[in-house]
């Protein structure tokens, strides 16, 4: 295992996924985007300090935050992309390069939301690892072949070096954020193999995915927190 897997794993066992339904732990990822896309001037100044949209409120979106040592250092939210849910971030950009898709068939994973606290940010360089990685979870635990990345050209050069993701929409401008952006597309059992074996951090047991991404029984109350399980998977392996 390199350096760099170590160093990430050293981390995810500090970490906690929390996926967020509403109350204050929505109100803080709500401000947390708006801190962090402040700083690099993503977004023009809100008076509530909070960026939200439409797209949160979907049947099919999951929302988390990401906590090391209890502290809150990055927030993402999570669209499942099917026939019979299918809007998305993404979709809604690149809806003319999508919908006949979805229409045949193909589901996604749609990510986006990504933020990170500019301080925390400093001193773990780890977060967008250990953030993203609900993302990959996210396609194992639906099954969803494809991940897609609405992104700025500038983190274009990650998402080709991480996901080997492939450019498939142009530049366009996205409702409400300062930048143009392009679309990009893994396709997730094409890269599986070789993923885990260069990142075993993103590895994941069936029970951690079933706690972030299944919906609780009327009645019944959403796990508080979830741990990692990459290490456990990485032992059994």
């Amino acid at each position: 295992m390199s350096a760099f897997a170590r160093n990430v794993l050293a981390v995810l066992e500090r970490t906690e996924y929390r996926r967020v339904e509403g109350g204050e732990d929505l109100e803080d990822i709500y401000r947390l985007r708006y801190k962090s896309y402040r700083a690099a001037d993503m977004v023009s100044e809100i008076p509530g300090q909070a960026v939200y949209d439409s797209l949160d409120d979907l049947d099919n979106c999951y929302r988390f935050g990401i906590y090391i040592d209890g502290n809150l250092v990055s927030t993402i939210r999570i669209h499942h992309v099917t026939k019979k849910s299918p809007v998305s971030p993404s979709v809604t950009v690149y809806g003319d390069i999508l919908n006949a898709r979805i229409r045949a068939g193909d589901t996604f994973i749609d990510p986006s939301r990504f933020a990170a606290d500019p301080e925390w940010s400093q001193i773990y360089p780890q977060i967008p690892y250990l953030t993203l990685r609900i993302a990959g979870m996210a396609c194992f635990h639906f099954d969803a072949p494809y991940c897609l990345s609405t992104i700025q050209e500038d983190h274009t050069g990650f998402y080709r070096r991480i996901y080997m993701s492939e450019q498939i929409g142009g530049v366009r401008s996205y409702p409400g954020l300062n930048y143009p952006v392009v679309l990009f597309q893994a396709n997730v059992h094409a890269i599986e193999e070789r993923s885990f074996a260069r990142f075993p951090f993103f590895k994941s047991t069936r029970m951690e995915q079933r706690l972030l991404f299944d919906r609780p029984v009327t009645g019944a109350r959403a796990p508080l927190t979830v741990l990692p399980t990459a290490r456990r998977s990485e032992r059994a392996a």
